[in-house]
This record gives structure tokens, C-alpha cells and sequence, in this order.
């Protein structure tokens, strides 16, 4: 069994790896070596508890603005895509519900992460593949100024589903299971 440091570890890892390493998000790298990032483990595989911890980290990022973003990892739950999908779902509106809507917004990963229509198969599904399914909760008045400095910030997507795809499917799943 996995402890929660080791789940911690195996993130920063894949961020490291992945997320800056592959250049997939140009904003991660400040937040990572500033330290600004928060990781918040569910152990429980129940939506109930998934909804109330996503509830208490916004109000975590309410009190902290030292917190640039969240990453909240769910070891146990949303295992298969569909249901971690309608979790996003539930997640989407509840932040709509509670007023955060403008505040904070929601980014998702999940290890067997396939986008609509795309093959299984599909290297780009790896641009969002994670080690463990996860929600990452960020303030929308950083991503609009992030977006503002980097420019151009539509291409990407694109970009990282072209370098994923050059990779192919055996080189991105070894190097996202070296995370682990």
C-alpha cells in the first residue's frame, strides 16, 4: 500500500517529468519551484467525500493566498474514466453552486484519460494522463494573467498533441509509469 508521501512524491514526480518536463503547461514551472503548489490526497472512494474535500479546498485557497493551486489526488476513487467524468461533472456545478464560478476553475487527469472521439491508443490522450485520477483547482485571475504573459496560450493543446503523437503511445505510457 501507498502512503500518502509516496502519493505526493509519485506526483511531483509526474509534474516534473511530464507536466514541465514535457513542457505540456509553461506555467507549471514557477508554481512547482516556488512551492506554491498544494496537494490534497481523498483516500475515500466515495463521492460524497470527494465533493467535500473539493469544497474545503476552496475554502483553503479562500485563506491562503499563498497557495497558487491545488492538486486534489484521488488514490482510491473514479478508477474508471466514465464515473471520474461525471465526477467532473457534479465538481463543475458545484463550484457554479457555491459561487466560485470566476474563481476557481478545474483541470483534469486521470491515468486512463482518453479525449471525445480519439482512440484509446491516441499518444495525445497522455497530455492529461495521470498517475492517480485528479482534480487540479486553479484561480482563474492567475491562469488569465499566466495567458496574458505567455500569449498565444489556444496553441497549446495543439502543440502538446502534436509532440505526444511524434512520441507515440509505448514512449509517453513508460514515461508516465516511471512516475510511479
Amino acid at each position: 500500500m501507498v502512503n500518502d508521501e509516496q502519493i505526493i512524491d509519485q506526483t511531483k514526480n509526474w509534474i516534473q517529468k511530464i507536466v514541465i518536463g514535457l513542457n505540456f503547461c509553461p506555467f507549471a514551472n514557477r508554481e512547482f519551484k516556488n512551492n506554491t503548489i498544494h496537494y490534497q490526497i481523498e483516500h475515500s472512494p466515495k463521492r460524497v467525500d470527494a465533493r467535500e474535500t473539493l469544497l474545503k479546498e476552496c475554502k483553503r485557497l479562500d485563506r491562503d493566498k499563498n497557495i497558487a493551486t491545488t492538486l486534489l489526488i484521488f488514490p482510491n476513487a473514479f478508477q474508471e474514466f466514465d464515473i471520474y467524468l461525471q465526477f467532473v461533472s457534479f465538481a463543475e456545478n458545484l463550484l457554479k453552486q457555491k459561487g466560485y464560478e470566476g474563481i476557481y476553475q478545474l483541470a483534469t487527469f486521470h491515468p486512463l484519460y482518453q479525449f471525445e472521439g480519439s482512440d484509446p491508443n491516441d499518444a495525445a490522450n497522455y497530455t492529461n494522463r495521470s498517475i492517480y485520477p485528479m482534480l487540479h483547482l486553479l484561480r482563474e485571475d492567475q491562469v488569465r494573467k499566466a495567458v496574458e504573459f505567455y500569449g498565444n496560450a489556444g496553441e497549446i493543446p495543439e502543440r502538446n498533441v502534436q509532440f505526444a503523437r511524434e512520441k507515440g503511445d509505448a514512449y509517453m505510457k513508460m514515461l508516465r509509469d516511471s512516475c510511479l
